[in-house]
């Protein structure tokens, strides 16, 4: 059973090395596996505010990603990963080899998810949950890196995020990725303090977990190896032995992700072959990073960014090397997405794995608040900030009560209602068909669909259409799949406009 410290007949509520500490010096019975009995975590339950608060923000958490969760209808990506995970398990690799840009394993996890149903609901469903999951993975980190009052911060500030809330109820590997992202920077902050060949080994699963998940998170990993090789090469000789064990993780990478590897460095060729057409170019892409971590608000990025530059400041205070995880991991990143965003196209989310380090760096500004004010309420404080803060940023999006995405369900729904038999309808661009196809069907409307993308194509199609009326549904993606503009030419000059819903526009032939 746990016991309260005896050391301080102050009664202050500090622990013996003068920090704060919400348990009043409760000691948690729980050291190790063997300790967990039903005794001991009732003990936690009940006696550790830590536990208590970390339970509640992970029911929040969960409350925010779980509800109205196939309110949205699925957008493009969503239903290109419909379409992808419908194939076999081989299909889907193929699909990778063939030239897909994102590895197959959340394609094979929604293959097995599509065994119980299909809805959207079923299709986010991993993503929501691994987005609860790593709630307490934040608050495990942030103890890892410095103390509990760092974890418990950057958990709210992980359990109430509307950026990381909005990846959490999409079909798609962000939510996924960050969640094994977390797990392999907690093992590999836990190996490089215990040297431990077990620790350094789940840094490498995790961290191949979490490169088949999504390509990008290679960068991450880099910034975790780089920054071991940084610490450890003053003293290179002293620490052979770490250096052994960090070749050890990273071969259990490399070993569990050689086929990827090899797929990928053609992916990249191909990726990079010519400039994108979409994404966010050059040094643009960081303020536009903070602001979507930040709850996509202007204001917020601002008060962020301070309390991220005060909490790198207070981390070379304690620790220069805690100083230089939270800068290199940042600057690298930035770095390399900044010299990658004139190859490929380059979207805050794929940064989602930033997060991490950036509500850290905040949490740490607890201590700076703390050397002045010195009470247990700062933590809370901080707490109280993000959940108000975020709570702020959602109800004024309107995120539960209006679409966040593009309403394929309702418009489809009206197109059928407009259309006649005979008709033909066409998605502008092309592949706009696969969120159009999950909810609408031309077999059943008895319609003729297929896609264009170029003036040419659409001209292809209104040359053959005799006496039928074409429908032309149209997103902005045709900016970027038409770059010449030529599509948007042939609908101003051959089309007339029928309504649009939401981000989804109707045309029809003149």
């Amino acid at each position: 059973m746990a016991k309260k410290k005896d050391g301080d007949k102050r009664g202050s509520r500090q622990d013996a090395a003068g920090e704060c500490d919400l348990d009043d010096g409760y000691v948690s019975p729980v050291a190790s596996f063997r300790d967990i009995t039903f005794e001991n975590i009732r003990s936690l339950v009940t006696k550790s505010r830590y536990v208590q608060a970390l339970i509640l923000l992970t029911i929040a958490g969960f409350i925010l990603r779980f509800y109205n969760l196939g309110y949205n209808s699925l957008w493009l990506d969503e239903a290109t990963t419909y379409s992808y995970s419908s194939h076999s398990i081989f299909g889907i690799w193929g699909l990778t080899t063939g030239g897909e840009f994102n590895p197959p394993l959340f394609y094979w996890i929604e293959h097995v998810l599509l065994m119980f149903g299909n809805s959207e609901a079923i299709l986010r469903f991993v993503p929501a949950l691994l987005g609860v999951l790593s709630i307490p993975v934040f608050y495990l980190v942030g103890k890892e890196f410095l103390d509990r009052n760092t974890g418990i911060i950057a958990a709210a500030a992980c359990a109430v995020s509307p950026f990381l809330i909005y990846y959490s109820q999409e079909a798609r590997a962000y939510a996924v990725m960050l969640f094994f992202v977390a797990l392999a920077t907690l093992f590999f902050l836990k190996a490089m303090k215990t040297g431990s060949w077990t620790e350094w080994v789940l840094f490498g699963v995790f961290s191949a977990l979490a490169f088949w998940t999504h390509f990008y998170a290679f960068v991450m990993i880099a910034a975790l190896v780089l920054y071991a090789l940084i610490i450890w090469a003053p003293k290179i000789r002293t620490e052979l032995n770490n250096l052994k064990l960090l070749a050890a993780g990273v071969v259990v990478f490399v070993v569990l992700t050689l086929p990827l590897i090899l797929v990928t460095i053609g992916l990249f060729a191909t990726r990079t072959a010519s400039a994108p057409t979409y994404g966010i170019q050059g040094l643009t892409l960081i303020p536009e990073t903070f602001s979507q971590i930040s709850g996509f608000n202007e204001l917020v990025m601002v008060l962020f960014i301070v309390l991220f530059a005060i909490g790198i400041i207070q981390a070379f205070l304690i620790d220069k090397n805690k100083g230089i995880f939270l800068v290199l991991v940042t600057i690298l990143t930035f770095v390399i997405s900044f010299i990658l965003s004139f190859k490929m196209p380059m979207l805050p989310r794929y940064l989602i794995f930033l997060t991490l380090v950036f509500f850290i760096g905040i949490a740490l500004c607890y201590r700076t608040l703390y050397s002045l004010w010195r009470s247990r309420a700062v933590v809370y404080c901080f707490i109280a900030m993000f959940c108000i803060i975020s709570g702020a940023s959602l109800a004024a999006s309107g995120y539960y009560t209006g679409y966040s995405k593009e309403d394929w369900r309702g418009f489809s729904q009206a197109l059928a209602e407009r259309t006649s038999p005979g008709d033909i309808v066409v998605a502008v661009p092309g592949y706009m068909t696969q969120p159009l196809d999950y909810y609408y069907s031309a077999g059943k409307d008895n319609t003729r669909e297929s896609g264009a993308t170029t003036g040419k194509d659409l001209e292809n199609v209104y040359a053959g259409r005799g006496n039928s009326t074409i429908f032309f549904v149209v997103t902005s993606d045709i900016s970027a799949a038409d770059p010449n503009g030529d599509a948007v030419l042939w609908l101003k000059n051959n089309t007339k406009f029928a309504g649009q819903d939401t981000g989804i526009y109707l045309f029809t032939s003149q």
